[in-house]
């Protein structure tokens, strides 16, 4: 663990450069706006470590598997959000000194991420190899207003010396991803252009046939007064460029404000790029830096307005809930039906930027109480249209009918290349049925049902009622072959996680038959003949219910976590010795396999998922027995457990469940921060605030509330968007405050009681927290 941050409550703070940290804090400084991202890299070269990193949403690449054996049902390739063009790049020499941080003495150095504004800033003065002393100050931003625009403020300030400084502001074409397979660069050169003052680089991906068009426009000043300038420009293989000398004076300063339009083919056609690209360049050109940033800043405070956290008395846990919500919003903000939400989203190359079951299970809560409900519709929209795939998927593998949703895709295709996640997870199936109700339930959106949710149950129905064979030897349907969200045990039978979601899946799926029947019967006629609903079927559905096997241990009371289980030499985490941990870093996949060890939860994420069909004893008995058997050595394992130990009274350990979710970039827990940030887990922290500590719930349609306040903190407030209302919750110790934003009045359950909020008031109720 890396300590190394400032504390600050809006704030991400580093104030020293260390190049050991730096690939950590080019992840964590990362910037972006849902549309494209960008590591936090420096705009001036810079020879040291570093994951040079620029990427566009939805342009991705079919990189080819790289296995060392085949099977039926492989996926050919790994899709990857693509390193695309570097569009930060602004080079600087003194007198033909190149500026570079890994070759100079570097002081007074300190990044920020800006998180309530929006954008990034770095300042430091360096001591180059001859002598000469500089300040620099850069600031930026990818905007959130104009999505295509990203903007740079740069100033070299000469410390002990006048001389002629170089600027070469650029766009480089000519990247690749660190994790390509075969160390193959993606794209091709299709059109570029460099004027003074200006440029233009067009470029394709090698397959898929995807544009991006990146055009560049810049303006100087020396001392504050805009100057005239003449440019050499750079025209080399995908490289465009100017390159601008100038004398300088000491104490001085001269600052290069770029502005870059990043278009791409997704949202235009191929042979409008340059103009669109270059129009929008121009309106944010006339606009200027500081207009560009204000609009920034506002749109970001209006962000804050309907998802900030704020916690009093604990400024650790304050920065780490604000970066949390500040990434996730960078991430996504549910504009495009066609987008997800990759685990490490823009901030680095691993997982490929691809759709992991993470957005069903913990992301979709975050959105659907931060945002307008559409916002959270898109995701379930996203999956419903790769519904015709997701069929393609199933019969790859050799079902003759029903959906399996890929574990890993950026179009619905599998990509997924390690056998045991390609063909046995298939809990996925579960979470994105899952995630339909969780929807219905929040929002109140029954209409979603008879337009698209009814058509990706069914689907999902048929792959379980062909997933499972019936035990004779039992005497009850089973699952064989399966690896759960424990990902430390594989092909195991009848994981107790994957059986329940499968039978609650079906479950599920009838009562919306029902629903339909009774509630839009013209709708459930068409939708019996499309997708042609068979009597038999059902009966199926409903005898699997009734007969479906579930492994258990009596003696204790609890579910087992797959059959077999106990036959492991049962040993707590507790009384392994350190240097083990993480064991994914210090033991063989053998070793690893054959151990009782859990990577995250899964008998407990089935509990958290179907907490309403169980009681508190219940839970409490299955956490005691499995949480001190796992690792978490997944990023989404800590907030389930927050949870679940808030909801039966573990509060101090909801809270360090909740610190080690929280602050996992930002004290680098799991050693792995350089390649990105845990952007989904990061939903989880959420999670662990407002379903943990908040205990936020929806309950037959209505909101419901049991908090509790950390010991740790004086207070603690969010905000819930639900069914139209903006509601701010506010827990102290003496008391909880509801205040109602919205001018309609809204009935909540808040200790079992319920109270009527009215709009636009505040309301208290005192004396019953849990503590």
């Amino acid at each position: 663990m890396k300590q190394y941050l400032k504390m600050d409550e809006w704030k991400i703070i580093e104030n020293h450069f260390d190049a050991e940290n730096n690939q950590i804090s080019e992840s964590i400084f990362s910037i972006g706006n849902g549309y494209m991202g960008q590591r936090a890299n420096f705009e001036e070269q810079y020879s040291g470590k570093s994951l040079q990193g620029s990427y566009m949403a939805g342009v991705y690449y079919p990189d080819k598997t790289r296995v060392g054996w085949w099977k039926n049902g492989y996926p050919e390739y790994f899709a990857k959000v693509l390193n695309s063009t570097n569009w930060i790049g602004i080079d600087i020499s003194i007198d033909g000194e190149a500026v570079d941080l890994a070759k100079c003495q570097v002081n007074d150095f300190v990044r920020i991420l800006n998180m309530k504004d929006g954008y990034l800033q770095r300042s430091f003065t360096a001591k180059l190899p001859s002598g000469k002393k500089i300040k620099v100050d850069a600031k930026r931003f990818v905007s959130i207003v104009q999505k295509e625009i990203g903007a740079i403020k740069y100033s070299v300030t000469p410390i002990d010396f006048d001389g002629v400084l170089t600027i070469s502001p650029y766009l480089d074409g000519n990247v690749k991803n660190t994790d390509s397979n075969y160390d193959e660069k993606f794209w091709d050169e299709i059109y570029s252009n460099s004027a003074m003052g200006e440029a233009s680089l067009t470029v394709k991906t090698k397959k898929l046939d995807f544009y991006v068009n990146s055009s560049m426009k810049y303006d100087i000043e020396q001392s504050g007064k805009k100057i005239n300038f003449n440019a050499r420009t750079k025209l080399e293989k995908k490289f465009v460029g100017n390159v601008v000398e100038l004398k300088i004076k000491r104490d001085e300063d001269t600052t290069i404000y770029k502005y870059v339009a990043n278009v791409t083919s997704r949202d235009y056609k191929i042979d409008e790029l340059e103009n669109v690209g270059k129009t929008i360049l121009e309106k944010a050109f006339d606009k200027g830096f500081e207009e560009l940033l204000n609009e920034q800043a506002e749109a970001w405070h209006n962000k804050w307005k309907e998802s900030d956290i704020v916690i009093e008395g604990d400024v650790s846990a304050q920065q780490a809930i604000r970066f949390n919500i500040f990434q996730l919003n960078q991430t996504y903000t549910g504009e495009d039906d066609r987008l997800n939400i990759g685990p490490k989203g823009f901030t680095g190359e691993k997982y490929g930027g691809s759709t992991y079951w993470d957005t069903e299970a913990y992301c979709l809560p975050f959105y659907l109480s931060t945002a307008d409900q559409k916002i959270a519709r898109q995701l379930l929209i996203y999956r419903y249209k790769q519904l015709d795939k997701a069929k393609e998927n199933a019969k790859k593998l050799g079902f003759t009918k029903g959906a399996l949703y890929p574990m890993v895709t950026m179009n619905g295709e599998e990509c997924h290349n390690e056998w045991e996640i390609t063909f046995e997870e298939i809990h996925r199936n579960g979470a994105i049925a899952h995630a339909i109700y969780n929807y219905v339930n929040y929002t109140g959106d029954k209409s979603y049902l008879g337009q698209y949710g009814l058509d990706v149950l069914v689907e999902i129905s048929r792959f379980w009622e062909e997933r499972v064979n019936f035990s004779n030897n039992k005497g009850k349907y089973v699952m064989l072959g399966v690896t759960g969200p424990n990902e430390y045990e594989n092909n195991s039978n009848n994981n107790w996680y994957t059986n329940r979601i499968a039978v609650w899946t079906l479950e599920y799926t009838l009562q919306v038959i029902d629903y339909l029947k009774n509630n839009e019967p013209e709708r459930y006629a068409e939708l019996h003949n499309k997708l042609n609903i068979k009597d038999t079927e059902i009966s199926k559905w409903k005898d699997i219910i009734d007969n479906m096997y579930y492994p258990v241990e009596e003696k204790l009371g609890i579910y087992l976590q797959q059959d077999g289980y106990m036959d492991k030499e049962q040993i707590l985490v507790k009384d392994l010795d350190p240097k083990n941990l993480p064991l994914n870093q210090n033991w063989s996949w053998d070793r690893i396999l054959r151990s009782c060890f859990i990577k995250q939860a899964d008998v407990l994420q089935g509990l958290y998922f179907l907490e309403d069909r169980y009681d508190t004893a219940t839970i409490k008995r299955n956490f005691d027995f499995y949480e001190p058997r796992t690792v978490h050595e997944s990023s989404l394992s800590s907030c389930v457990h927050s949870i679940l130990a808030a909801k039966i009274g573990y509060y101090e350990k909801a809270y360090e469940m909740y610190l080690r979710t929280a602050r996992l970039d930002l004290d680098n827990y799991n050693n792995d921060t350089e390649d990105g940030c845990h952007i989904t887990s990061m939903a989880g922290t959420w999670m662990s605030v407002v379903q943990g500590f908040g205990g936020m719930r929806v309950r037959n349609g209505k909101l419901v509330l049991n908090p509790f306040l950390p010991g740790h903190w004086n207070s603690f407030s969010f905000k819930v968007m639900f069914r139209g209302t903006l509601l701010k919750i506010d827990i102290s110790k003496e008391n909880v405050v509801v205040t109602n934003e919205a001018e309609q009045e809204l009935t909540i359950t808040i200790y079992d009681e319920d109270i009527l909020i009215p709009g636009e008031e505040t309301t208290v109720i005192v004396n019953k927290l849990r503590n």
